[in-house]
């Protein structure tokens, strides 16, 4: 029987692997498309429980976003802040950075330099990743392509407002 020491151990061993895949999601694939890559890191059964709007909820779905997001900003990464493990799920926050060279999500190319936040959660089992809960500041990517408008103050922020 393993001693507490050694499971706290083998735990951390086994988390701080799941942070090295999903890491390599966002450096390899993401950053740099090495679909590859995706191949060897999602399992087929992989599903997206937050898919984005006219994306699927499975690993062609996935593929899909990150190949358009990849056309769209040819030079997109990702700074990742921190990560955490709970058991199988890796909690990661970042910002994504690139430039806009391509359509996306039907704005055409503007030239601008974005950057948004995302937090990601997944779950890796054995190695691979099969689940993916995610939420990302699409709205400050849009208003930043000059899609949506900039949100002006709120109105209890403005001065003698309701006066």
């Amino acid at each position: 029987m393993l001693s507490d020491r050694s499971k706290t151990v083998s735990n951390s061993a086994s988390g701080e692997a799941a942070k090295a895949v999903v890491r390599r999601n966002t450096e390899e694939v993401q950053g740099k498309g090495n679909f590859a890559v995706f191949d060897e890191l999602f399992a087929d059964g992989y599903v997206d429980h937050t898919p984005q709007p006219g994306g699927t909820p499975d690993k062609p779905g996935t593929r899909g976003l990150y190949q358009a997001l990849r056309e769209a900003f040819p030079d997109f990464h990702a700074v990742i802040h921190w990560q955490t493990v709970d058991g199988e799920i890796v909690t990661t926050f970042k910002t994504y950075y690139g430039t806009h060279l391509g359509t996306f999500l039907g704005v055409a190319p503007t030239g601008r330099k974005i950057h948004f936040e995302s937090v990601d959660a997944m779950r890796v089992h054995n190695g691979r990743i099969t689940d993916h809960w995610g939420v990302g500041n699409l709205l400050s990517l849009m208003q930043q392509l000059g899609a949506w408008p900039a949100a002006g103050p709120h109105p209890r922020h403005t001065p003698n407002c309701g006066r």
